[in-house]
Formats: structure tokens, sequence, C-alpha cells
């Protein structure tokens, strides 16, 4: 086999190219030979950071990046049976431990022992190869590109927060704070189901107009805060007008279902948790803002809201959404931004960071071809 050249984060804003030791696999496992990585904003916040939470890159340590891959088989452990070499496949990036009481409630997702792809220190798979467990490994219908199978990961998330905890159903309304690649896919998410109607709100105009043109139905773009403005008056001022604007309503036809936060900012929360329904539900996905956020509980409490943390996807999400991608019912390709070859893996990243090309063109997703694969092999 080939060299397994990786790109590896050495310290907080230190990468490098390194050689890493080919993966042994198991009788259960395959190993895959990595075609198509998008960036992921937790890969830029290590990058940044060393750390997302309470999990950190400790001083001496070092870790491959990446986690949304897709790839095909190199080698199949001796067990399995399911997959052969060649084979197209997404990777869910997450091995559970399958015996734990998370496990075995059906949301490994909260297994305390997952080994996660990029977060410390279990190596990502921005290198040649990954090994996987087999059930892992996604088979990818005729119809999907390698670049389709990168985007199941972040399109899974989506699937997990707006299908599965959000209990999304046909003819229901969503409000969807941020508009870069998780919110966008939420958007679309609602919009396969079948949304009545589906709000992006986002601070960039170009954003909310690529929105419009993807999945949203209405857009909204909250106003400046004002001067000695609390982030609580002004979630309260940017809820009644967008209200306003947009006819929204407390109750009936015109109430917002659900409203999904992948911005993360204190004043988008506090804002969705005032324009959601009574009896309605609050998810919130993702989020790499400040950890210590004041809300309104006399809001969740007197309209009676469900608010729910959502944590990556669990099982049945990739499954599901596979199938949407296959179907036709979700189009990752306008999502795809900028495409970049493995050598250029740092100005990737670079590019994610500054959240424009140097085309001038603002970056959604950026893809990561695998070592010594042309970045125009889709």
């Amino acid at each position: 086999m080939p060299d397994n050249l990786s790109f590896v984060l050495k310290k907080v804003d230190t990468v490098t190219f390194e050689q890493r030791p080919i993966p042994d696999i198991g009788p259960h496992e395959v190993l895959v030979e990595v075609k198509k990585t998008g960036i992921c904003g937790s890969d830029v916040h290590y990058l940044l950071h060393g750390r997302i939470g309470d999990y950190v890159l400790e001083n001496g340590k070092d870790m491959v990046l990446g986690h949304e891959s897709s790839g095909v088989i190199a080698k199949v452990g001796s067990l399995v049976s399911h997959l052969k070499l060649g084979d197209r496949v997404s990777i869910e990036p997450g091995a559970a431990c399958r015996t734990c009481v998370a496990c075995k409630e059906g949301r490994y997702e909260l297994c305390p022992s997952i080994r996660f792809a990029a977060t410390p220190p279990v190596d990502g798979t921005l290198g040649r190869y990954y090994a996987v467990p087999s059930d892992l490994a996604y088979p990818l219908p005729p119809g999907l590109s390698l670049e389709d199978g990168a985007m199941i990961e972040p399109l899974s998330v989506a699937v997990h927060a707006v299908a599965k905890l959000g209990n999304f159903r046909t003819s229901q309304s969503i409000a969807i704070f941020g508009c870069g690649p998780v919110g966008l896919l939420c958007m679309a998410v609602a919009k396969a189901f079948g949304a009545s109607r589906v709000i992006a709100i986002d601070i960039v105009s170009h954003r909310l107009e690529f929105a419009k043109s993807y999945a949203a139905t209405d857009t909204f773009m909250p106003p400046l805060l004002e001067q000695s403005e609390t982030n609580g008056e002004f979630s309260k001022r940017a809820a009644a007008l967008m209200k306003a604007e947009l006819g929204i309503a407390e109750q009936g036809a015109q109430g917002i279902d659900l409203v999904v936060d992948a911005s993360g900012a204190e004043t988008s929360i506090q804002t969705g948790i005032r324009i959601v329904k009574s009896g309605g539900t609050y998810v919130q996905p993702v989020g790499l803002g400040r950890p210590d956020i004041t809300i309104d509980m006399s809001t969740v409490v007197c309209k009676q809201l469900t608010v729910k943390g959502s944590f990556r996807y669990g099982p049945g999400d990739y499954p599901l959404a596979i199938s949407l991608v296959a179907q036709g019912r979700v189009d990752l390709r306008p999502l795809v931004s900028h495409r970049f070859a493995f050598e250029d893996a740092l100005l990737a990243f670079e590019t994610t960071r500054n959240g424009k090309g140097s085309d001038g063109k603002g970056v959604i997703k950026t893809i990561i071809s695998g070592p010594g694969v042309e970045v125009s092999e889709l």
C-alpha cells in the first residue's frame, strides 16, 4: 500500500503534513482510502483554540484533523461480508462502545466512551487511510458523488436536529438562525419533510440570499444592537420586529412550530425562544459561542417550551440522510463553494477561517481531496 500522508494539528495554529502508520483493522472493520473531506467549524475551532469545551488537545499531543469524509474501501476485515474492495462509502466518524446504557438505549451519540474522529485524543480522517467499524461505512448509491458522501456527515447533524429531536412533520413551520452549512442543511431537511414555511435568519445579506435560493421561503435580517442596549433588550426588540414583518403568531397556523439555532450567538438563542409558538420546540444542534449565556426562563416556562440540545447524530440518521439525497429531496452540490488539493489543506483552512476565498466568493463548504486525488474527481 502507499504511504499514509496526514494533515496534523501539532498545537494551536500550527499544522503540518506527516506520515502516519497505516491503521490495522480488526475482523469487523474496514480500511477506507479517503477521497473527500469537508472542513467543519469544529476543525477550525481546534486549529484556533486547541479545544472545544471539555475536549482539549493536551500539550505535547497532536491530532489528525477532519471528520466529514468519504472514500473507497481499500481493505476489509475477515468477518465483513457486506462491503468489498472498491466500494464507495460515506464514513460515520464516531465509534461507540456498544455496551453502555446509552448505546443499549439506542442513543449511541451519548456514549461516554465514543471515539470520534478529530476529537482529542482521537485522530481524524484527513489522511490517505482511515479505519472504521464496517457498519459505519455506508455504501453510496450510484447517483451520489464522493463529495456528496463527505457532506452526509453535516446533513446527518441536520437530520438529527430537525427530524429526530425536533420531531418535524409535514406542513409545520420552522425558523433557523444561522445560514452556515448546518443551518442551510436544517432548512433543506425541513423542506424535504414538507415544511409549510422555512424562515432563515442571519446578519449577512448574501447568506440570506443564498438561503432563499436554496431552501428558505422567508428571510429576516435582525436589526443592529443599539448603544447601551443589553442582549436581552435587543432580543425582545428583534423578536417583536420579526413577528411584525413576517406575520408570526404565538399560536395557530401562523405560529413557528420549531426553532433551530445554528449560530451559537446569545442574541439568536434569546430571540429564538421568544419567536417559537407556545408549546413549540427549540433545538440547539451546534454553537461555538460563549458557553455561558442568559435566557429568559419565564418565557420557557410560560410558553411551555420543549428545549433540546442536539449532539451529532444517532441510529438511523446517516441512512436517512443518504436516502434524502438519493431521492433528490436534498441537493448537496450547491453548498460546496471551494475545493482544494490535499497539499493545499492549510490554504483550505485559512479560506474557511476567513469566510471568503481568493476568488472573492463567500465560503459555504470547503472540500479537501485526499492525497493524490484530483480536485475535479467528484
